[in-house]
Protein backbone atom coordinates (compact mmCIF):
# COMPACT_ATOMS: atom_id res chain seq x y z
CA UNK A 1 0.00 0.00 0.00
CA UNK A 2 1.09 3.72 -0.72
CA UNK A 3 1.09 6.11 2.51
CA UNK A 4 2.45 10.16 2.63
CA UNK A 5 5.07 11.04 5.09
CA UNK A 6 5.24 14.56 6.45
CA UNK A 7 8.26 16.09 7.94
CA UNK A 8 7.45 19.30 9.91
CA UNK A 9 11.24 20.60 11.54
CA UNK A 10 10.59 23.81 13.93
CA UNK A 11 13.39 25.13 15.53
CA UNK A 12 13.94 22.86 18.28
CA UNK A 13 11.26 20.34 17.52
CA UNK A 14 10.69 17.77 14.29
CA UNK A 15 7.11 16.65 13.97
CA UNK A 16 6.23 13.93 11.66
CA UNK A 17 3.24 11.48 10.65
CA UNK A 18 2.49 8.73 8.27
CA UNK A 19 -1.07 8.45 6.62
CA UNK A 20 -2.09 5.72 4.04
CA UNK A 21 -2.90 7.64 0.95
CA UNK A 22 -6.69 8.33 0.93
CA UNK A 23 -7.16 8.88 4.61
CA UNK A 24 -6.69 11.83 6.77
CA UNK A 25 -6.69 10.17 10.05
CA UNK A 26 -2.80 9.15 10.39
CA UNK A 27 -1.60 5.98 10.91
CA UNK A 28 1.25 7.35 13.36
CA UNK A 29 2.26 10.93 14.48
CA UNK A 30 4.77 11.74 17.03
CA UNK A 31 7.52 14.87 17.37
CA UNK A 32 10.86 14.86 18.89
CA UNK A 33 10.67 17.83 21.30
CA UNK A 34 14.02 20.08 22.96
CA UNK A 35 16.35 18.32 20.22
CA UNK A 36 20.02 18.78 21.64
CA UNK A 37 20.67 16.80 24.73
CA UNK A 38 17.81 16.71 26.54
CA UNK A 39 15.90 15.41 23.11
CA UNK A 40 12.60 13.49 23.96
CA UNK A 41 11.38 11.46 21.23
CA UNK A 42 7.61 10.35 21.32
CA UNK A 43 5.02 8.40 18.81
CA UNK A 44 1.58 7.37 18.90
CA UNK A 45 -0.93 5.39 17.10
CA UNK A 46 -4.78 5.47 17.19
CA UNK A 47 -4.60 2.86 19.54
CA UNK A 48 -1.69 4.50 21.83
CA UNK A 49 1.87 5.50 22.35
CA UNK A 50 4.64 2.80 20.82
CA UNK A 51 8.04 2.80 21.77
CA UNK A 52 10.55 4.70 19.50
CA UNK A 53 13.99 3.25 18.49
CA UNK A 54 16.84 3.72 20.05
CA UNK A 55 19.27 6.77 18.45
CA UNK A 56 20.42 10.31 19.23
CA UNK A 57 18.45 13.23 19.32
CA UNK A 58 21.44 15.90 19.76
CA UNK A 59 20.51 17.23 16.43
CA UNK A 60 17.92 18.01 13.29
CA UNK A 61 19.91 15.82 11.73
CA UNK A 62 20.57 12.58 14.03
CA UNK A 63 16.82 13.13 14.78
CA UNK A 64 15.14 12.66 11.35
CA UNK A 65 17.59 9.42 11.20
CA UNK A 66 15.95 8.16 14.76
CA UNK A 67 12.52 9.18 13.46
CA UNK A 68 13.14 7.16 10.47
CA UNK A 69 14.43 4.48 12.06
CA UNK A 70 11.54 4.14 14.79
CA UNK A 71 8.97 4.51 11.31
CA UNK A 72 10.19 0.85 10.39
CA UNK A 73 7.81 -1.06 11.81
CA UNK A 74 4.64 1.22 10.32
CA UNK A 75 6.49 1.50 6.65
CA UNK A 76 7.41 -2.62 6.58
CA UNK A 77 4.18 -3.01 4.29
CA UNK A 78 3.70 0.12 3.00
CA UNK A 79 5.74 2.43 0.37
CA UNK A 80 6.29 5.81 0.97
CA UNK A 81 5.11 7.09 -2.25
CA UNK A 82 5.25 10.93 -1.61
CA UNK A 83 7.34 12.89 1.37
CA UNK A 84 5.39 16.62 2.13
CA UNK A 85 7.94 18.72 3.70
CA UNK A 86 6.68 21.96 5.96
CA UNK A 87 9.17 24.67 4.48
CA UNK A 88 9.41 27.77 6.31
CA UNK A 89 9.96 30.35 3.65
CA UNK A 90 9.28 29.73 -0.14
CA UNK A 91 10.26 33.53 -1.25
CA UNK A 92 8.03 35.63 -3.55
CA UNK A 93 6.70 33.35 -5.95
CA UNK A 94 5.44 30.47 -4.17
CA UNK A 95 2.05 30.90 -3.29
CA UNK A 96 1.00 27.40 -3.48
CA UNK A 97 3.02 23.51 -2.50
CA UNK A 98 5.37 22.57 -5.23
CA UNK A 99 7.22 19.42 -6.72
CA UNK A 100 10.90 19.84 -5.33
CA UNK A 101 14.08 19.23 -7.63
CA UNK A 102 17.16 20.52 -7.54
CA UNK A 103 16.55 24.40 -9.25
CA UNK A 104 14.05 24.41 -6.05
CA UNK A 105 15.78 23.39 -3.44
CA UNK A 106 18.73 25.83 -4.85
CA UNK A 107 16.08 28.21 -4.96
CA UNK A 108 15.32 27.52 -1.41
CA UNK A 109 18.93 27.87 0.04
CA UNK A 110 18.82 31.36 -1.17
CA UNK A 111 16.70 31.85 1.34
CA UNK A 112 18.27 30.51 4.05
CA UNK A 113 19.50 34.07 5.68
CA UNK A 114 15.60 34.64 5.86
CA UNK A 115 14.99 31.87 8.35
CA UNK A 116 18.04 30.72 9.56
CA UNK A 117 16.66 28.56 12.41
CA UNK A 118 14.28 26.75 10.45
CA UNK A 119 15.39 26.97 6.36
CA UNK A 120 18.76 24.76 6.74
CA UNK A 121 16.15 22.39 8.84
CA UNK A 122 13.67 22.06 6.21
CA UNK A 123 15.96 21.33 3.62
CA UNK A 124 18.31 18.85 5.41
CA UNK A 125 14.92 17.04 5.70
CA UNK A 126 14.62 17.39 2.29
CA UNK A 127 17.85 15.38 1.15
CA UNK A 128 17.82 12.98 4.12
CA UNK A 129 14.28 12.18 2.86
CA UNK A 130 15.41 11.91 -0.89
CA UNK A 131 18.50 9.90 0.23
CA UNK A 132 15.30 7.74 1.97
CA UNK A 133 12.83 7.44 -0.26
CA UNK A 134 14.45 8.05 -3.46
CA UNK A 135 11.37 6.77 -5.98
CA UNK A 136 9.08 8.96 -3.66
CA UNK A 137 7.62 12.51 -5.06
CA UNK A 138 8.91 15.04 -2.54
CA UNK A 139 6.69 18.02 -2.23
CA UNK A 140 7.19 21.51 -0.66
CA UNK A 141 4.74 23.08 1.40
CA UNK A 142 5.44 27.00 1.79
CA UNK A 143 4.85 28.76 5.30
CA UNK A 144 5.14 31.86 3.40
CA UNK A 145 2.32 30.95 0.86
CA UNK A 146 -0.77 31.67 3.10
CA UNK A 147 0.39 35.54 3.00
CA UNK A 148 1.92 36.09 -0.52
CA UNK A 149 -1.73 38.26 -1.68
CA UNK A 150 -1.72 40.91 1.62
CA UNK A 151 -2.46 44.46 0.28
CA UNK A 152 0.38 46.57 -0.59
CA UNK A 153 0.38 47.93 2.74
CA UNK A 154 0.62 45.35 4.39
CA UNK A 155 3.61 43.94 2.05
CA UNK A 156 6.08 46.26 1.97
CA UNK A 157 8.43 48.93 4.32
CA UNK A 158 9.06 52.39 4.18
CA UNK A 159 12.06 51.98 2.33
CA UNK A 160 13.27 53.13 -0.92
CA UNK A 161 10.88 51.20 -3.43
CA UNK A 162 13.87 49.67 -5.25
CA UNK A 163 14.11 47.22 -1.94
CA UNK A 164 10.64 45.96 -2.60
CA UNK A 165 11.40 44.86 -6.09
CA UNK A 166 14.31 43.34 -4.32
CA UNK A 167 12.03 41.16 -2.28
CA UNK A 168 12.48 43.09 0.75
CA UNK A 169 8.85 42.61 1.82
CA UNK A 170 6.76 41.35 4.31
CA UNK A 171 6.43 37.94 4.02
CA UNK A 172 4.81 36.40 7.50
CA UNK A 173 5.38 32.59 8.33
CA UNK A 174 3.13 30.24 9.87
CA UNK A 175 0.96 30.19 6.81
CA UNK A 176 0.63 26.08 7.37
CA UNK A 177 -1.22 26.40 11.07
CA UNK A 178 -3.45 28.81 9.68
CA UNK A 179 -4.25 27.99 6.51
CA UNK A 180 -5.40 24.87 8.82
CA UNK A 181 -7.20 26.99 11.53
CA UNK A 182 -8.93 28.80 8.34
CA UNK A 183 -10.36 25.69 6.96
CA UNK A 184 -11.42 24.37 10.22
CA UNK A 185 -13.28 26.93 11.01
CA UNK A 186 -15.02 26.92 7.66
CA UNK A 187 -16.61 23.72 8.90
CA UNK A 188 -17.39 24.70 12.22
CA UNK A 189 -17.87 28.02 11.80
CA UNK A 190 -19.26 28.80 8.74
CA UNK A 191 -20.41 32.70 9.42
CA UNK A 192 -17.27 33.52 11.60
CA UNK A 193 -15.30 32.28 9.01
CA UNK A 194 -16.89 34.51 6.70
CA UNK A 195 -15.85 37.42 8.81
CA UNK A 196 -12.48 39.04 10.28
CA UNK A 197 -10.78 36.76 12.14
CA UNK A 198 -7.42 37.36 13.93
CA UNK A 199 -5.80 34.04 14.95
CA UNK A 200 -2.96 33.69 17.25
CA UNK A 201 -0.75 31.03 16.73
CA UNK A 202 1.00 30.81 20.24
CA UNK A 203 4.20 28.95 20.59
CA UNK A 204 8.06 28.44 21.28
CA UNK A 205 7.40 30.43 17.71
CA UNK A 206 4.55 33.14 17.91
CA UNK A 207 2.94 34.95 15.48
CA UNK A 208 -0.67 36.49 14.63
CA UNK A 209 -2.41 36.86 11.50
CA UNK A 210 -5.56 38.82 10.49
CA UNK A 211 -7.87 36.61 7.98
CA UNK A 212 -10.74 38.50 6.53
CA UNK A 213 -13.41 35.64 4.33
CA UNK A 214 -10.74 33.00 4.80
CA UNK A 215 -7.65 35.47 3.21
CA UNK A 216 -4.88 36.42 4.80
CA UNK A 217 -4.41 40.43 4.67
CA UNK A 218 -1.66 41.27 7.88
CA UNK A 219 0.51 39.36 9.77
CA UNK A 220 2.61 40.34 12.80
CA UNK A 221 5.40 39.19 11.16
CA UNK A 222 7.36 40.56 8.46
CA UNK A 223 10.66 39.75 6.69
CA UNK A 224 12.22 37.49 8.99
CA UNK A 225 10.50 34.87 11.83
CA UNK A 226 12.20 37.81 13.85
CA UNK A 227 9.10 40.15 13.96
CA UNK A 228 6.62 40.70 16.11
CA UNK A 229 5.56 38.86 18.94
CA UNK A 230 8.09 37.70 21.45
CA UNK A 231 8.67 33.80 21.34
CA UNK A 232 10.76 31.33 23.40
CA UNK A 233 13.92 32.62 22.07
CA UNK A 234 13.23 35.15 19.33
CA UNK A 235 12.89 38.93 20.33
CA UNK A 236 10.04 40.23 18.36
CA UNK A 237 9.19 43.44 17.40
CA UNK A 238 12.41 45.26 17.74
CA UNK A 239 13.67 49.32 16.63
CA UNK A 240 16.17 48.88 13.81
CA UNK A 241 17.94 51.57 15.84
CA UNK A 242 19.09 48.70 18.37
CA UNK A 243 20.84 46.57 15.97
CA UNK A 244 22.94 50.04 14.81
CA UNK A 245 23.68 50.58 18.26
CA UNK A 246 24.81 46.97 19.03
CA UNK A 247 27.27 47.33 15.90
CA UNK A 248 28.61 50.54 16.39
CA UNK A 249 28.27 51.12 19.73
CA UNK A 250 28.63 47.49 21.28
CA UNK A 251 30.86 46.44 18.48
CA UNK A 252 29.12 42.96 17.90
CA UNK A 253 29.48 41.18 14.70
CA UNK A 254 26.35 40.70 12.15
CA UNK A 255 26.24 36.91 13.50
CA UNK A 256 26.91 37.81 17.11
CA UNK A 257 23.63 39.90 16.52
CA UNK A 258 22.22 37.42 14.74
CA UNK A 259 22.51 34.30 17.63
CA UNK A 260 21.29 36.95 19.81
CA UNK A 261 17.65 38.14 18.50
CA UNK A 262 17.23 34.74 17.15
CA UNK A 263 18.85 32.06 20.76
CA UNK A 264 19.31 34.33 22.95
CA UNK A 265 16.16 36.86 23.30
CA UNK A 266 12.61 36.55 23.78
CA UNK A 267 10.98 34.65 27.05
CA UNK A 268 14.60 33.31 27.60
CA UNK A 269 16.73 36.59 27.58
CA UNK A 270 14.06 38.08 29.64
CA UNK A 271 13.64 35.87 32.21
CA UNK A 272 16.93 33.84 32.05
CA UNK A 273 15.29 31.00 32.93
CA UNK A 274 13.67 29.00 30.35
CA UNK A 275 12.44 29.86 26.76
CA UNK A 276 9.26 27.20 28.02
CA UNK A 277 6.34 29.52 28.72
CA UNK A 278 5.21 26.12 31.24
CA UNK A 279 8.07 26.36 33.11
CA UNK A 280 7.72 30.22 33.29
CA UNK A 281 4.58 29.93 34.69
CA UNK A 282 5.44 27.37 37.33
CA UNK A 283 8.25 29.85 38.55
CA UNK A 284 8.17 32.37 41.66
CA UNK A 285 11.14 34.87 40.45
CA UNK A 286 10.40 37.72 39.03
CA UNK A 287 11.80 37.91 35.81
CA UNK A 288 9.64 34.85 34.63
CA UNK A 289 6.53 37.15 35.78
CA UNK A 290 8.14 39.93 34.48
CA UNK A 291 8.57 37.80 30.80
CA UNK A 292 5.02 36.75 30.83
CA UNK A 293 3.58 40.48 31.87
CA UNK A 294 5.45 41.07 28.33
CA UNK A 295 4.54 38.43 26.19
CA UNK A 296 0.91 39.17 27.61
CA UNK A 297 1.20 42.66 26.39
CA UNK A 298 2.29 42.14 22.99
CA UNK A 299 0.02 39.81 21.97
CA UNK A 300 -2.80 42.18 23.49
CA UNK A 301 -1.31 44.93 21.52
CA UNK A 302 -1.24 42.88 18.35
CA UNK A 303 -4.48 41.81 18.54
CA UNK A 304 -5.65 45.18 18.33
CA UNK A 305 -3.22 45.93 15.54
CA UNK A 306 -4.70 42.16 13.58
CA UNK A 307 -8.64 43.85 14.18
CA UNK A 308 -7.43 47.57 13.00
CA UNK A 309 -5.70 45.81 10.10
CA UNK A 310 -9.38 44.03 9.33
CA UNK A 311 -11.37 47.14 10.23
CA UNK A 312 -12.64 45.50 13.05
CA UNK A 313 -13.24 41.79 14.38
CA UNK A 314 -16.08 38.94 15.07
CA UNK A 315 -13.47 36.08 16.46
CA UNK A 316 -10.22 35.21 18.06
CA UNK A 317 -8.92 32.03 17.78
CA UNK A 318 -6.09 30.69 19.99
CA UNK A 319 -3.82 27.55 18.70
CA UNK A 320 -0.56 26.89 18.68
CA UNK A 321 1.65 24.94 22.06
CA UNK A 322 0.64 27.88 24.37
CA UNK A 323 -2.72 28.99 22.53
CA UNK A 324 -4.00 25.69 22.97
CA UNK A 325 -3.36 24.68 26.67
CA UNK A 326 -2.49 27.50 29.15
CA UNK A 327 -5.82 28.41 30.06
CA UNK A 328 -3.61 30.99 32.30
CA UNK A 329 -2.27 33.02 29.62
CA UNK A 330 -5.35 32.83 27.32
CA UNK A 331 -7.19 34.46 30.23
CA UNK A 332 -4.46 37.11 30.96
CA UNK A 333 -5.04 38.30 26.99
CA UNK A 334 -8.45 38.51 26.57
CA UNK A 335 -8.89 40.22 30.57
CA UNK A 336 -8.04 43.75 28.76
CA UNK A 337 -10.28 43.78 26.11
CA UNK A 338 -13.70 43.68 26.78
CA UNK A 339 -13.18 47.04 24.48
CA UNK A 340 -13.56 44.67 21.99
CA UNK A 341 -16.50 42.51 22.67
CA UNK A 342 -13.74 40.19 23.95
CA UNK A 343 -14.85 38.32 26.93
CA UNK A 344 -14.10 34.69 28.39
CA UNK A 345 -16.53 32.06 30.07
CA UNK A 346 -13.35 31.23 32.97
CA UNK A 347 -14.97 27.57 33.25
CA UNK A 348 -15.11 27.32 29.34
CA UNK A 349 -11.24 28.55 29.09
CA UNK A 350 -10.16 26.54 32.37
CA UNK A 351 -11.99 23.22 30.40
CA UNK A 352 -10.03 23.81 26.78
CA UNK A 353 -13.60 24.23 25.78
CA UNK A 354 -13.62 25.10 21.54
CA UNK A 355 -15.72 28.06 22.44
CA UNK A 356 -14.30 30.44 25.45
CA UNK A 357 -16.01 33.45 25.13
CA UNK A 358 -19.17 34.62 27.49
CA UNK A 359 -22.53 34.10 25.81
CA UNK A 360 -23.02 37.65 26.04
CA UNK A 361 -19.71 38.75 24.35
CA UNK A 362 -19.96 40.65 20.99
CA UNK A 363 -16.32 38.72 19.96
CA UNK A 364 -16.46 34.65 19.85
CA UNK A 365 -13.05 33.15 21.58
CA UNK A 366 -12.24 30.17 20.12
CA UNK A 367 -8.91 27.65 20.58
CA UNK A 368 -8.40 25.54 17.82
CA UNK A 369 -5.96 22.69 18.04
CA UNK A 370 -3.68 23.48 14.78
CA UNK A 371 -2.71 20.37 12.58
CA UNK A 372 -0.40 21.58 10.28
CA UNK A 373 0.76 18.28 9.50
CA UNK A 374 -2.71 17.38 7.61
CA UNK A 375 -2.09 20.40 5.54
CA UNK A 376 0.97 18.70 4.47
CA UNK A 377 -0.20 15.36 3.76
CA UNK A 378 -3.31 16.78 1.81
CA UNK A 379 -1.35 19.22 -0.55
CA UNK A 380 1.54 16.20 -0.88
CA UNK A 381 -1.54 13.58 -1.85
CA UNK A 382 -1.98 15.84 -4.97
CA UNK A 383 1.28 15.19 -6.48
CA UNK A 384 1.01 11.24 -5.84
Amino acid sequence: MSAILTLNAGSSSLKFSVYEMESDTPLVTGKVDSIGPNGVLSLKTTSGAITPADGSLANHADALATVLKSLKPTLENREIAVVGHRVVHGGLHHDKPALIDETLIEELSALEPFAPLHQPHNLAGIRAAQAAFPEAAQVACFDTAFHRHHPYVNDTFALPRSYYDKGVRRYGFHGLSYDYISSKLAEVAPTLSAGRVAIAHLGNGASMCAVHNGKSVASTMGFSALDGLPMGTRCGQLDAGVVLYLMQQQGMSADEIETMLYTRSGLLGLSGISNDMRTLERSDASEAAQAIDYFVFRAQREVGAMAAAMGGIDALVFSGGIGENSATIRARICERMAWMGIEIDHTRNDNNAQVISSEMARTTVMVIPTNEELVIARAARAFA
